[in-house]
This record gives C-alpha cells, structure tokens and sequence, in this order.
C-alpha cells in the first residue's frame, strides 16, 4: 500500500492541453488523492475544462503572477505526505507515480525524485519523438511534501526560465537529496508558444541568474563568521 499524494499542476492558458495532462495523472496505477491545478489568469477556459473533468480535480485561480507563483501557491494547498508536480502540456507515463511512490519508501534518506523524459513534438497520437533526457524539473519531480515546504517558494525569473532549477539548487543546499532515476517516467511536450520551445535570450536570462543567485548564496556560507566575544567571569 503506498501513502497518498497530490499533484499540483501551474497552468496559464492550456485549455488545448489541460485534458490530456490530467488524464495522464487520473489514470495512473496509483492514482491520486488530489490534483491541484492553479489557473495563472488564464484567459481561456483552462479552468472550467479541469474542474469538470474529475471530482479529484481541484481548481485555483489567481491574477497572473507566473508559473512559480502558481507552483508555490499549489504547494500551500498540499496535506498529503508526498507531492508531485506537471507543467500543463506534458504527459506522465501510466506507472510514473508508483515506482516513485516505491523508491521513496525503500529510501527514505532520499527527499526527492526526478526522472528522464521522451522528448516530443505533435499530437500524442502521433507523435514526434524526440531524445531522451534528464529532465531535472516539476514534470518527472515526485517529493516528500515536508521538504517542499521547507525549501520555500518558486521565485519567477526574468525570462520565466530557471525556476525550478533554482528551487531543487535551494534545496538541495538545504540538505535535501535529490536523486535521478534512470528510467523514463514522463513526455515532454515541445511546441511553439511553451517555455522551452527554442533558443531565446530574454527568457534565458533566467537560468543566468539562478546561477549567480547560487554562487551568491555559496560565499555567503563560505564567509567565516566572527567567534562570540568572551567574557571576564
């Protein structure tokens, strides 16, 4: 028997591809106790189209703010000991959620999960594949829920690329392990208009900074820090 988890789903105008993605979570070989899907000021039916799919699914909606702000708020609703996560247009495979269900509970020094994905391109029911890749991102991610909240938030960066690589470096400085499985475990939608679609200076701008935030943070703890003044008894 495995413990429970929710998945919270970031979404900002992913009518075309919400069904499908909630579809690969509903269908799992061990389903979810929630899937928490918050709608980031989507101006489409994004919304409407989740919250009727299943009683399972429950929607959030907030103004814009960016898909890590839609990610940590996500977080904030989460009860269950584990957390997954999906980007809206990508899929899970149908035993994602139980073999990280099942190394997390043979591992319990390991706090979170990631795996490699089939990268690919068109309809799913006739797709393009693409390579296979690590993909170190809310997509292949499954985690105890405690260290998701003790990491802290999402922060959005310049270019809206990078957040989560950010978030996993926080937390892995923390202390939190993260390990890779290697087994593909999720697809990778690539498609015009989505985050990673091309090369794109302005939006690479983000994974420059979550570098410069990382080697800001390692001086920081680096700088030895001055020994408590004694004292005449």
């Amino acid at each position: 028997m495995h413990e429970a988890y929710s998945v919270v789903i970031p979404a900002y105008n992913a009518a075309e591809t919400i069904e499908e993605a909630l579809h690969s979570i509903l269908t799992q070989s061990v389903p979810p106790e929630r899937v928490i899907v918050v709608d980031d000021g989507s101006i489409d039916d994004t919304g409407l189209r989740a919250k009727a799919l299943d009683a399972r699914v429950v929607v959030i909606r907030q103004m814009n703010q960016g898909c890590g702000a839609a990610t940590t708020a996500g977080i904030a609703e989460v009860t269950t000991p584990f957390i997954s996560f999906l980007d809206s247009d990508d899929l899970w495979l149908p035993h994602k959620a139980e073999r990280q269900l099942t190394r997390l509970s043979e591992r319990t020094e390991i706090a979170a999960l990631v795996a490699q994905a089939q990268i690919f391109r068109g309809p799913t029911g006739s797709p393009q594949l693409g390579p296979v890749r690590e993909l170190w991102g809310r997509t292949t991610l499954m985690m105890r829920t405690k260290a998701a909240k003790a990491i802290g938030e999402v922060i959005d960066p310049p270019g809206a690329r990078g957040d989560m690589v950010d978030w996993i470096a926080r937390g892995r400085e923390k202390g939190y392990a993260f390990e890779l499985m290697n087994e593909v475990l999720s697809m990778r939608r690539i498609r015009p208009g989505s985050l990673s679609y091309g090369r794109d200076m302005e939006k690479d701008r983000g994974y420059l900074l979550t570098v410069k935030r990382a080697l800001e943070r390692k001086r920081a703890a680096a700088v030895p820090q001055p020994s408590p003044a004694r004292r005449d008894e």
